[in-house]
């Protein structure tokens, strides 16, 4: 007879949505609060579900639009909860008041971002124009490659969000279309073991509305008659502060998780074959499984390429990033995005400014491609490779180069 220990994981098959979902059930948090959008809706229904038969307990509060969403979320997070809500795209937008409003209070929820292309012309499709407009507002970014993937990092992000060093909220990204609703084998961990994981709630030392310990929320700060600016420089710095600590929880608590489920995910950046290449391509998202197949591809027909998958975003892991590029003498980035005031995708521009903190100067390319839902294909990053390797050899394109454009 066979045995199957009790704390054996399940596996099914689903898409990111339901995985996303699985990793909230999993991390209890006290408070949902939804409001559906393409191409995160089901995501909701999933949690929706969850709570609805038992399997998560949690209070649900379906309000009236995505504003409502984070502004609701707030005073449940000032009372001590536990957290999670998801969106995409306008929805975002919509939210973006209190959104901005939350790192800066220092509340640790956490948000799926089901990433969509921007708006107009409409669109629905994934993209990552939507996560990569707001990176710089003040939550964490963490971005997914894999359906599993999705799960685990849902599920680390609450321990994140809530460490004590840290103290903001994390917005865990998957691809819009590709992740959402891709379909693949899922893991999941036993919920004893991932309870223990996560840990309790414990947020009531800094953020719990109590009579008996008044205080003052968001109080008025700089200008004549208030506290004056040094007020206002303290909470910018101690949220940057909650950044840079970020770095260190993240590689922290993904270490931790590796030792207990026994999967390994990259924490901040993971290189592929990079360790003899002269030339190297950096991706994001879930366009590095095709980008993987494309430089196996070309290493067998005798091209030194290797790759590097950026997964954390904000807090942007500079040092990591300028390490694992350090051998190369060209690389190309692929952005599922716009930086439109540089005229390239936002992650070429941030690989840029890492290698220059470091002191060097590389050649680079930008690619854009996957917008609107377009795939990205081996085929798409073996010109990649090919133009990179032109770029290497002083026969540079112009550049950037949009990979979808005659799709």
């Amino acid at each position: 007879m066979t045995h199957v220990a009790t704390n054996a994981p399940r596996v099914i098959v689903c898409d990111g949505n339901q995985a996303a979902a699985w990793g909230v059930a999993l991390a209890k948090p006290d408070v949902v609060a939804v409001y559906p959008i393409t191409p995160q809706s089901s995501l909701v229904e999933y949690v929706s579900q969850f709570i609805a038969d038992g399997t998560l307990t949690a209070t649900l509060m379906n309000v009236e639009g995505e504003h409502s969403v984070l502004s609701a979320l707030q005073g449940a997070m000032l009372g001590g909860a536990r957290t999670y809500t998801a969106t995409s795209g306008p929805g975002l937008a919509f939210m973006f008041e209190p959104y901005m409003r939350t790192p800066g209070l220092r509340l640790p929820m956490v948000m799926s971002l089901v990433t969509r292309d921007g708006i107009t012309p409409q669109c629905v499709w994934g993209g990552q124009q939507d996560a990569m407009t707001v990176r710089d507002v003040g939550w964490i970014q963490i971005y997914c490659e894999t359906v599993q993937e999705v799960l685990d990092t849902t599920l680390m992000a609450f321990r994140i969000a809530e460490h004590r060093d840290v103290m903001l909220p994390v917005n865990v990204c998957h691809d819009g279309n590709y992740l959402s609703y891709g379909v693949s084998r899922l893991e999941i961990p036993d919920a004893r073991q991932a309870e223990a994981f996560v840990g309790p709630t414990d947020v009531n030392w800094h953020t719990a509305l109590d009579p008996a310990r008044p205080m003052a929320v968001d109080p008025l700060t700089g200008g004549a008659g208030g506290p004056g600016p040094a007020l206002f420089v303290r909470y910018r710095k101690s949220l940057c502060a909650g950044m840079e600590a970020a770095l260190r929880v993240i590689k922290e608590v993904h270490a931790d998780f590796a030792d207990r489920f026994g999967r390994h995910h990259p924490a901040l950046v993971e290189a592929y074959r990079l360790d003899d290449a002269d030339r190297a391509l950096v991706t994001i998202g879930s366009m590095t499984g095709a980008a993987k197949d494309a430089v196996d591809e070309a290493r067998a027909a005798g091209t030194r390429v290797g790759l590097l998958k950026i997964k954390t975003v904000r807090p942007f892991p500079v040092a990591a990033v300028a390490d694992a590029l350090s051998g190369v003498e060209a690389i190309g980035v692929i952005d599922r995005a716009v930086s439109f005031g540089w005229n390239t995708g936002p992650m070429h521009q941030e690989v840029l400014a890492a290698l220059a903190r470091g002191g060097r100067v590389v050649p680079s390319l930008g690619f854009i491609g996957g917008l609107a839902g377009a795939d990205i294909t081996a085929e798409h990053v073996a010109r990649a490779i090919f133009d990179v390797g032109r770029l290497r050899d002083g026969q540079a394109p112009a550049g950037p180069v949009w990979l979808n454009e005659t799709d």
